[in-house]
This record gives structure tokens, sequence and C-alpha cells, in this order.
């Protein structure tokens, strides 16, 4: 079945067998004023702490946003919040801040939107859940990944959707960790896709779908697409996101200042792109920041006394793309501000366990074209380019006793564990580390990525498609899962695919 695309042209919402349901968006101004406002997309939340929470919603029209919260699922003794009026300047979206949450507990959330000029007026509830960051030492867990409909597979109906948020809803985490490339504005999709064994994949498409995005309205279109899928929807009511961005929310292995030279874009001009697609992202995901101008990726949440979980921003900053071996840059991928910012948080954290969210690997090539776009530039000696900021991060980490740093990340579209082994690195100034890489979650599977010898990662395990771009109908699609045991601190990671079947599992003991 191809979709009405007039039914999906302002957000239709397809359920796991593939029926559309028409929002009020495009429907007569009369047909409105009769109706009451409606939630199009789900709920969503964001940005946990101990006492604070992000709830985000979508509106077919201007409307106020209100949360009741409770500790209880019947919502008795709910505590009312008022939210913004969501307004077409957001294109309808709007986030309420909560404060005053009790530490290391389960809150209920109920969102409803209230006509702003006719009292009375309100929508049918939309009910979501969180767990609360504990203030004392108690488990807690996590799932990561990234990639989502990138290389043109889309959501399919056929397969249900994207049913690997089931999985990862299955694991009950305290939240998810969204290493970037929670879109593909780059990548238009098509109705059907031939596979290699004579199948064919099955896209549900919508009009911001069938080109690549350029304008503010199609890089909220990208978000709007995913959030058709009921999998996806249910999990963000029940499981908190740690947003960050790659390169796909914008273009391909983007960099700041870059002008394109792909015939497929009007608009050359990559800063004009991001800045477009920076105001998008901010608008559709429950990440803490009002301002999407002024606003910045990176930042510290706190899990109590187990885990900090330090965010990083690998685009904003980055360097142009090119050969990557300079023997004297010291900037490549975080910059001078939020490098310093990095080692001054992590050398203040108390918590047992450092939690580094990446969104490119450490010691992976990863090549674009004849530059090179990731971190590792190849040639396993002393560390040059975006290496020696790398390096300049972990030989202060060493210096200032900075313990239990563990990096996560996706981007190359398969699975591994690294472990990163001074006694076998051209540069040896650090203490031992792991990096864990999982992904994706619905796109094309890719890898394995050469590693290299600067920081000397020994591979401990990986699993990779049998070649490029596998489609998800073969199941190469992965999550990570990992788990803090409160008592021993002690963390576990395990390596998981599109099911939920645990294919690695490395624990580890926390240095004192």
């Amino acid at each position: 079945m191809v979709l009405d695309r007039r039914t999906l042209l302002r957000g239709g919402l397809v359920a796991g067998g593939g029926a559309a349901f028409g929002l009020l968006n495009g429907a007569p101004a009369a047909a409105l004023l009769r109706t009451r406002p409606s939630l199009t997309h789900g709920v969503q939340s964001g940005d946990v702490t101990a006492h604070e929470a992000v709830v985000w919603a979508r509106s077919d029209r201007p409307a106020r946003m209100l949360v009741e919260i409770s500790r209880r699922p019947d919502f008795r003794h709910a505590r009312t919040v008022p939210g913004p009026v969501l307004t077409p300047g957001t294109d309808l979206t709007g986030k309420t801040f909560l404060r005053g949450l009790p530490a290391g507990e389960e809150v209920h959330y109920r969102v409803r939107l209230a006509d702003p000029d006719r009292h009375g007026l309100v929508s049918a509830p939309a009910v979501g859940r969180l767990r609360t960051a504990p203030r004392e030492r108690r488990d807690v867990s996590f799932v990561w990944s990234g990639d989502l409909a990138g290389q043109g597979w889309g959501i399919n109906p056929d397969v249900g959707g994207y049913r690997i948020f089931r999985a990862m809803a299955a694991v009950d985490p305290d939240f998810f960790l969204c290493s970037g490339d929670l879109v593909y504005a780059d990548n238009p999709m098509q109705e059907r896709v031939a596979l290699p064994d004579g199948r064919t994949w099955r896209n549900v498409v919508t009009p911001e779908k069938t080109k690549v995005a350029e304008t503010l309205a199609e890089y909220r279109g990208q978000f709007r697409y995913n959030l058709l899928d009921e999998n996806l929807r249910a999990f963000n009511a029940r499981v908190p996101m740690i947003y960050q961005w790659d390169d796909h929310e914008v273009v391909n292995n983007w960099y700041p200042g870059e002008i394109l030279d792909l015939p497929q874009y009007g608009e050359k001009r990559v800063d004009v792109l991001a800045a477009r697609a920076r105001r998008a992202m901010f608008e559709y995901t429950p990440i803490a920041v009002r301002d999407a101008h002024r606003g910045r990726v990176y930042r510290k949440l706190s899990y109590g006394p187990s885990m900090d979980v330090f965010v990083l921003d690998m685009r904003t900053h980055k360097d142009p793309n090119g050969a990557n071996d300079s023997p004297t840059r010291r900037e490549g991928v975080l910059g001078t501000e939020q490098l310093a910012w990095l080692k001054r948080e992590l050398r203040r954290s108390r918590a047992t366990w450092k939690v580094i969210a990446a969104d490119l690997p450490l010691g992976l090539i990863v090549p674009d074209g004849t530059a090179q776009e990731g971190i590792a530039q190849g040639d396993g000696g002393a560390p040059l380019g975006r290496e020696r900021e790398i390096a300049d991060l972990l030989s202060f980490a060493k210096r200032h006793r900075v313990r239990n740093m563990v990096w996560f990340t996706a981007d190359v579209h398969y699975t591994a564990a690294h472990y990163y082994d001074p006694e076998k690195a051209a540069f040896k100034d650090f203490d031992p580390f792991w990096e864990f890489v999982s992904g994706p979650l619905n796109a094309g599977a890719f890898g394995p990525n050469k590693l290299e010898s600067t920081f000397g990662p020994q591979l401990r395990f990986q699993q990779a498609p049998p070649r490029a771009n596998t489609s998800p109908a073969e199941g190469y699609q992965f999550f990570g899962e990992a788990a803090i045991d409160g008592a021993s601190q002690e963390l576990t990671v395990r390596l998981r695919d599109i099911d939920g079947k645990v294919l690695y599992t490395k624990t580890l003991t926390p240095a004192r």
C-alpha cells in the first residue's frame, strides 16, 4: 500500500499495520473551530536529572500546553504545570520544564492542550512516564544507539516499522542516549526499493522525505517523519532521551564553513543549512535548551554518585575534512571552549563512572572520499590533526586521576567493543579505557572500519553486515545497554541486536 501523501503532509500517524490517520492540520478553519486541540506526535521527555525534566509535545493548532505530574499512574494528587503556548513560530512544538521532582522515583505525566481563547476546550490527554536520577547509589541503566531512517530505509509497515524500539523498551532503561543522526535530512526516500533477494522494501513517504532538506520546513519534516512510527512514539512516552546530534541532521560529513559541491542542493552554504537544521532539532527534541539560536549541545547530566554523562558536540566546532595530519593544530572536533569545559567537569566529577557520549568513534578510520571525516587519520603513529585534541584530553585525565571514563558512540553502522591499551599505543600517556559502538537503529548497515594504533585500540568484539548498505530487513541493526550495579558499582555493557538478543557482554570493575 502506498500511503496518500496528502494525508501525511502535515503529520499523520502510522500504526504498526500501516494504517494512516489524518491529522487536523489540513482541515478547514471552520472545522478546527468546532473541535478541541489535538496532540499530533505523542509525547517525549528528556534531560532528566534528580529533580528536573523536560516534556515535549506538538499541537495541531495554537494551544496552551499543560502537564500534570504525579507519583501515581492514576494521577491522584497530581499537580499541573502550565507550559508554553504552542504557535506556528515553533511549528506548534513546545517544551514544559518540570522542577521540584522527587529524586530516584518513577514520575507519571499527562499532557493536555488547552485552547487559548475558549475556556474549557481541552485536548484528549497523552500519558508518559520517566524515572528521575537517584541521589544515592542505586541501580542505573541506559540504552544507546544512533542512525534512524538512513540510506533511504524508512518506516516499513511490512516489518512492523521501527521495531528495534520495542526491543529497547523491553530492557526498561532509565534513559536512551541518542548518539546522533536521529534524522537523515540528506537521504531522500522512494516508496519501493528492490532488495537483493527479490523482495521489495516499502517505505512510508512524506513530501519532505522525497528530497534533501534545505528549508526550515523541510528540516522540521525530517523529525515529523520519524514520529509517524508508533514504536518510536510508544518508546518516547516511556523512556527519556539524552540527545546529541551528528552530521545527517544537516548533511553528510558536514563541517562549519563548508560550501557544498552537490547538484541536489540549491543552497550550497552549510552554515545556512546547519542553522535551519539546528533550529528544527531544538524544536523537535526534548533537550533542555530554551534558546535554539544560542543554546549549546554539549552538556553534563548527573545520575547520582554512580554516573555522570558528558554529552559531546563534535560537529559545531569541527575543522574542515582534509588529510587530518597537522602536527601543530590544537583543535579538531571539540574546540577550545568545549575542551576546557570537559576537562573542568571531568576533574570536578565525583561520580564512579564518567560516561562520554561521543558522536564519532576515536580509533576507527572514517574516510570522506580522499579526506578524513573522523578523528583517526590512519598512520598509526604520534597524534596528528584531530588526534592531538584527544591526546591532550586523555593525558589530562591521567594527570588529574580522572578514573573510569567509558566512551559510547555510534556513527559507523555496526556494533563493536574496543579496549584502548597504552602499552600497545604509539601515544602512551593515558590510562586504559573502553569504547563501545552500536547502531544503526533503522538504516543501512556498513563496516567494519579499520582501527589505527595511535591510542592502541584492541578489537574485543564486532558484528557487521556482509556487504555495504545492508537493509534493515536482514537484521543488522543494533543497540547497546549499559547497567551499573548500585551495590558493587560494576558497569555491565551488553551489545544487542534488533530483537534484543545479547551478542556480547563486558563487565567493568571501577578503578579506585
